[in-house]
């Protein structure tokens, strides 16, 4: 037992290396570069390398043919999750900015993917999401505005067929989601949804260390 617990200091006091290690783990081609930079000069903030990769291979691992991602961006983890997902696979993207998307269907062209492998809905996430079809999806994507985190879960669960898979992008929030001090009103809201997602019957959850937060819950069936 003494030993063990030497061991966990071990891996304690290498963790942040190690983690910036697997975030950095997977190379990325030129496309994801080209797509990164337009976000750089937009102000946006993309998903890192490890999120990415995960993406991929959550999308993969569920044999995806339908997706939804909330928050299109310039296109960085939309090229992620079209990567794992089945030749046949569609990506419903939605983001409030239109020209946004824009640099996401440059930048899938320039991975090589078809025109009809992307469908691009600008909107709000909350005024679109309602109108997708229910059960109709393999994959939820979550990466928009924080305080409706709890809203899209519940569109979430009601898009995603039984054994479908709903993520949520930096739930760590900087290290803010742990922190004692005064945290502002988003911060507050992932927490809640940090709690509702892991206390919920009818998920099955994990909190990936990637990048800044991955949430993942597995609809049960």
């Amino acid at each position: 037992m003494r030993q063990l617990r030497g061991q966990e200091r071990v891996i304690t006091a290498n963790r942040q290396t190690s983690w910036a290690f697997a975030d950095a783990f997977v190379a990325e081609d030129e496309p994801l570069h080209w797509a990164r930079d337009r976000a750089r000069e937009a102000g946006l903030r993309s998903v890192s390398p490890g999120t990415g990769a995960a993406l991929r291979l959550l999308a993969a691992t569920t044999d995806a043919k339908a997706v939804a991602e909330i928050g299109t961006g310039t296109g960085v983890s939309g090229l992620y999750l079209l990567h794992g997902m089945r030749p046949d696979g569609v990506l419903t993207t939605v983001d409030p900015e239109p020209e946004r998307q824009q640099f996401a269907r440059a930048a899938f062209r320039a991975a090589g993917f078809a025109a009809n492998r992307a469908r691009f809905i600008p909107g709000r996430a909350l005024d679109v999401l309602p109108r997708l079809a229910d059960g109709g999806y393999d994959l939820v994507f979550c990466d928009g505005d924080r305080l409706e985190s709890l809203d899209c879960l519940a569109e979430s669960l009601r898009l995603l067929r039984p054994g479908g898979l709903v993520c949520f992008e930096g739930v760590f929030a900087d290290g803010r989601t742990v922190d004692s001090a005064a945290q502002p009103a988003e911060v507050l809201r992932l927490r809640e949804l940090l709690r509702a997602v892991r206390e919920s019957q009818e998920l099955m959850a994990t909190l990936l260390p990637v990048g800044d937060g991955l949430l993942c819950a597995v609809r049960r069936g």
